[in-house]
């Protein structure tokens, strides 16, 4: 939610340079070329229990935390946020769940002092696109990381209401931007999903009609099934919404789906305007403070001024002009911003994984179990333990080092575009990105869903309690399996342009890939040839063998997918239909390999250019994560003749194991690196100082009416005995 970027078509203008080895990942200089920064900003951990596991680590936590940040400057104005916000009583942590419209209140209370704090100052909102994004990225990172609910709100009210009126608006449209981003006037939301359509949003059937004798549209729901949903920040606070209709002309003629700035309530009153009618849509499992809404327009009008016309425009008279011919092209146009707002999900995703893996690890090395009663043995010891978290642990190093280098890519790119410079291969960038940001979503997301829940159980009884915060670290996620694209629509679009690269591939034709993600398609078969010839782990922990292993992967899995679709088309089905046949076992393993090998890909790019005393864990992380994932596609590996025999598998998982092994001693220390602050991790299981027990005692006692009488103890002591 908070990689909001404007222009959403020039966004994606990919200069011809980005066209091999990905030379807008390189930063100017390697991070061991930097003289050592003072860190001292970063609070040092106290001594105790943990430091029997910390003092055996191969690096400096701070330098593997700085690393993972990318920048020192983000990194002192994220510290510089939590140590604001800790010390203010408006975000002081409650101990029993406040009633969801307390919740809802609180939020919004938090995100007016958040805006109050200015941590957007004018010289960030003056420096360079690429400076002043990366640190409105920051702050909603760290917002993310102590409130959910609160960059929830400030992504969609403030960052993508008014990317979108750049990319998709004009000049006209420029006094709604300054309201939202600079003075912070206006608090905004997206309508776009119905109550009966989601994901095919060209069915969508809220329509805004034009009347040229007023120059107004008039909006309108037709009945229940079309209002607009789960639109955040409408149930109780938006002043504006962005929404999307279909733009019916006088004479009846529907061009498809545009987008309009509507205003939604009085913002000094926060009454709705007459010809709204305007719902909380109630509870939900998870992130509560949003007040998201429906909403029912009953011939609403607006000026004809609030239509954003980049792509598309009505003149006054009511002629329709636009830029495009296939109003599906504008459709995708405007829901380009989306591809933004996903990037900004899978980095919140990489938070919430980093939070659930050091909470599950610090009480893995605390929590000790069986043995001798002096000696009793820490659950991290055991090799069942380190099965289940470590690999979790790497997803999260090798996640965070793609996205911040998938970012800085993309803000790159926008600067340069903004620069006005000559934009090759446009159409075929935009395809790539989009397919590159539909197969990473699902995989972040649903990786740190899994990771919350195993980690929720490795910390046992004491793990359920809300203290732990593992629940509601899992709740909060929850929805961005869904949310801005569900993860299974959108790997079918990955599918669908890998297939295309892979069809060109096979007729020898050019590949549409100017980041040279599939360049090694051009040797498929060559690379279809290939097997498992290890004789034993040394040879698997490579990055050669991880690398190569997942290239005969994704090729098996196009040639599976392709000639099964093929077949089907053959057999006289639909194209629709053919894909529909094709997901299971075929896109959808296929999408998830591409994604996996996308993030070792930007991975192992970055990690050459880390400083050496950081590189030797880097490199263990990147192979446990490597073949802990290649382990979950072992049917597909034996399926295809790759692996034969006993021999492979026995391989793969003894690697697993001995790097799970090799990691013990590091492990530690890479969480201190991947965590927040202990007010803003917020979990009494897991708190830096490492003191267990003695801060569950504390919390126990201290939680509210712990020793105290039921104040219900008459209704249910028998009446005789009262």
């Amino acid at each position: 939610m908070l990689l909001l970027l404007a222009e959403a078509i020039s966004a994606l203008a990919f200069i011809e340079d980005v066209r091999c080895k990905f030379p807008a990942i390189r930063s100017p200089r390697h991070d061991c070329q930097r003289k050592m920064e003072d860190l001292s900003f970063i609070p040092d951990i106290l001594s105790g229990p943990l430091d029997v596991y910390r003092n055996t680590a191969s690096f400096n936590w701070k330098r593997l935390k700085l690393s993972l940040e990318g920048d020192l400057e983000l990194l002192k104005l994220k510290y510089k946020i939590w140590h604001i916000l800790e010390r203010d009583p408006l975000f002081a942590h409650n101990q029993v769940t406040p009633s969801v419209e307390e919740q809802k209140r609180i939020t919004q209370l938090q995100l007016k002092k958040i805006n109050e704090y200015k941590f957007v100052t004018k010289e960030i909102f003056n420096s360079s696109y690429s400076k002043r994004t990366r640190a409105i990225m920051t702050i909603n990172e760290a917002v993310q990381s102590l409130n959910p609910s609160v960059s929830v709100k400030m992504a969609i009210g403030i960052y993508l209401f008014s990317n979108a009126l750049l990319s998709l608006g004009t000049e006209r449209h420029h006094k709604f931007y300054e309201a939202t981003i600079l003075n912070r006037e206006i608090l905004a939301s997206f309508a776009l999903t119905e109550i009966a359509h989601g994901s095919d949003a060209r069915l969508m059937r809220t329509t805004a009609t034009y009347d040229a004798t007023r120059r107004e549209f008039v909006v309108h729901t037709p009945d229940f099934e079309a209002a607009k949903c789960w639109v955040g920040n409408l149930g109780r606070t938006c002043t504006h919404t962005l929404l999307f209709a279909q733009l019916i002309m006088p004479d009846g003629t529907n061009h498809g789906l545009h987008g309009f700035v509507v205003p939604i309530r009085d913002p000094d009153t926060l009454e709705t305007y007459p010809g709204l009618v305007v719902g909380d849509m109630g509870e939900k499992i998870g992130v509560n403070g949003i007040d998201n809404g429906f909403i029912m327009f009953n011939q609403y009008r607006i000026p004809r001024e609030n239509l954003l016309n980049r792509a598309a425009d009505v003149t006054e008279e009511g002629q329709y002009v636009s830029s495009f011919s296939d109003p599906s092209k504008i459709l995708g146009a405007a829901l380009e911003n989306l591809s933004a707002g996903r990037i900004g999900i899978m980095q919140e995703s990489c938070h919430s994984l980093a939070s659930a893996v050091s909470i599950a690890v610090r009480y893995a090395a605390t929590r000790t179990q069986f043995g001798e009663q002096d000696n009793e043995i820490p659950l991290i010891e055991y090799d069942l333990h380190q099965w289940r978290l470590f690999g979790y642990v790497a997803a999260a190093v090798v996640f965070r080092i793609y996205i911040e280098r998938f970012a800085q890519v993309y803000l790159n790119i926008v600067e340069k575009s903004h620069m006005g410079e000559n934009v090759d291969n446009l159409s075929e960038a935009v395809s790539e990105i989009h397919a590159m940001v539909s197969c990473s979503k699902p995989l972040l997301t649903w990786t740190t869903m899994e990771a919350a829940q195993q980690c929720r159980e490795a910390c046992g009884g004491h793990g359920y309690l809300k203290s732990a915060n593992l629940g509601d670290i899992r709740s909060n996620h929850e929805p961005t399996v869904t949310y801005e694209g569900d993860n299974n629509v959108l790997q079918q679009q990955a599918g669908n342009w890998l297939l295309r690269q892979y069809e060109a591939a096979r007729g020898g034709a050019n590949l549409d890939s100017p980041l040279n993600t599939v360049a090694f398609l051009r040797n498929h078969t060559t690379i279809a040839k290939i097997s498992f010839t290890a004789t034993n782990t040394a040879q698997l922990k490579t990055t050669q063998f991880i690398m190569s292993t997942y290239k005969w992967l994704i090729c098996y899995l196009l040639k599976q997918t392709y000639e099964k679709y093929e077949a089907l088309l053959a057999k006289g089905l639909t194209k629709f239909q053919a894909k529909n046949k094709s997901q299971v076992y075929r896109w959808r393993n296929l999408t998830k390999a591409y994604s996996e090998y996308l993030a070792l890909m930007f991975t192992l790019e970055s990690i050459e250019k880390k400083e050496e005393t950081l590189q030797p864990v880097l490199k263990k992380l990147f192979t446990l994560y490597g073949l802990w994932s290649l382990d979950r596609h072992l049917v597909e590996l034996y399926q295809g003749g790759y692996c034969v025999g006993e021999e492979p598998a026995r391989l793969l998982r003894e690697a697993v194991m001995e790097l799970c092994g090799d990691l013990k001693s590091e492990v530690v220390s890479v969480v201190d690196a991947l965590a927040p602050t202990d007010f803003v991790l917020n979990s009494v299981l897991a708190k830096s100082d490492g003191r267990l027990y003695q801060n569950l005692q504390k919390a126990l006692v201290g939680h509210p009416g712990t020793f105290s009488r039921a104040s219900w103890w008459r209704q249910v002591v028998p009446s005789a005995k009262l």
